[in-house]
């Protein structure tokens, strides 16, 4: 790494273990080994006690590194999961995992929200309960290669399937300056994305936006390297980058309103979100009376053990509920 990029990651930038809630943020640490795809299920065992007691058919639509979908298999020794990841990399390690259930396991690449026809494939009407987490896995974050993190030089790409779709910087490189500001703003919530929209189009222009941290090094130049609230000031224009390439919003209403048909009378939907953008789609999906019965009337949170060993978990918000009986006719 060259001494520029040595020293713009020694500019204030990390994290600290305060970090504000529902900002996607980035902890201090070793750099990773993401060979085996190494990650922290968060909030695991509420995760499997608020599905119980739904036993049969289960899917997990965002598998990671099967964490979840393990817990689940542990916990209801009669039970199938099918197994949903747009990334190839996170299903290899889910199949690695996984290995030891064997035809109990069936794993299929795709994005979450065509999970209604992912079932349809398999010739699957409905299942008895549903988890997806919606987080960015350590693996993906700490990959530079996945230019995710301004912590981390890399290309800038952001993609959660490095083999499809557009990369962050050819977003950058498409949108105007106000297009590329109301995605920071929509995306990140950040009220400085004009000036941050117009410093990043400039520095495409002169030739001088082609890693990660030459992404930060303008957001940086627009907006000065003090934290707000304890957060880098590139934290929530990464984040909305991130957002926009993987069309995550997109995906999670797809999901939602997939809902009622995917699982069945009487079965569990559990979402866990980590920004406020995507617990306020759970929160209002859920609050369909006619579908859905609350499990959780606030959302549950990481306990603070679990905090303390995995700092990315203080921003998860669980919410379950309960697909109602179908109406009468």
């Amino acid at each position: 790494m060259s001494q520029a990029s040595q020293a713009q990651l020694a500019l204030p930038g990390v994290v600290p273990d305060s970090a504000a809630e529902w900002v996607w943020t980035e902890e201090t640490g070793e750099e990773a080994d993401v060979s085996d795809f190494a990650h922290a299920t968060v909030m695991k065992s509420e995760v499997v006690a608020a599905l119980a007691p739904a036993a049969g058919l289960y899917v997990d639509v965002t598998v990671g590194g099967g964490g979840h979908a393990e817990a689940i298999l542990e916990a209801h020794p009669a039970s199938r999961v099918i197994a949903l990841d747009r990334d190839q990399t996170a299903l290899e390690a889910a199949r690695a995992r996984l290995e030891r259930f064997g035809d109990r396991v069936t794993l299929v690449k795709t994005p979450f929200g065509r999970v209604a026809e992912a079932l349809d494939a398999l010739g699957v009407e409905s299942v008895q309960g549903l988890c997806a987490d919606l987080g960015v896995s350590s693996p993906q974050l700490d990959d530079a290669a996945r230019g995710m993190s301004f912590r981390r030089e890399g290309p800038i790409d952001m993609r959660m399937d490095p083999s499809e779709g557009e990369t962050a910087l050819e977003l950058i490189a498409r949108l105007t300056d106000d297009d590329l500001a109301n995605v920071i703003y929509d995306y990140g919530e950040e009220r400085r994305s004009r000036r941050i929209a117009r410093s990043v189009k400039r520095a495409f222009a002169d030739n001088q936006l082609e890693t990660t941290l030459d992404l930060r090094r303008a957001i940086v130049r627009a907006v000065g390297p003090v934290r707000v609230g304890g957060v880098d000031p590139a934290t929530r224009t990464f984040q909305a980058l991130r957002i926009a390439v993987n069309h995550e919003l997109d995906e999670l209403e797809s999901l939602l309103a997939a809902l009622p048909r995917v699982v069945a009378p009487g079965g569990v939907a559990a979402v866990i979100s980590f920004h406020s953008l995507e617990d306020r789609l759970v929160k209002r999906a859920f609050q369909a009376k006619r579908t859905w019965q609350s499990l959780t009337k606030k959302p549950l949170v990481a306990t603070d053990e679990e905090g303390a060993a995995n700092p990315r978990s203080r921003s998860a918000k669980l919410r379950a509920a309960r697909r109602l009986e179908e109406e009468s006719p």
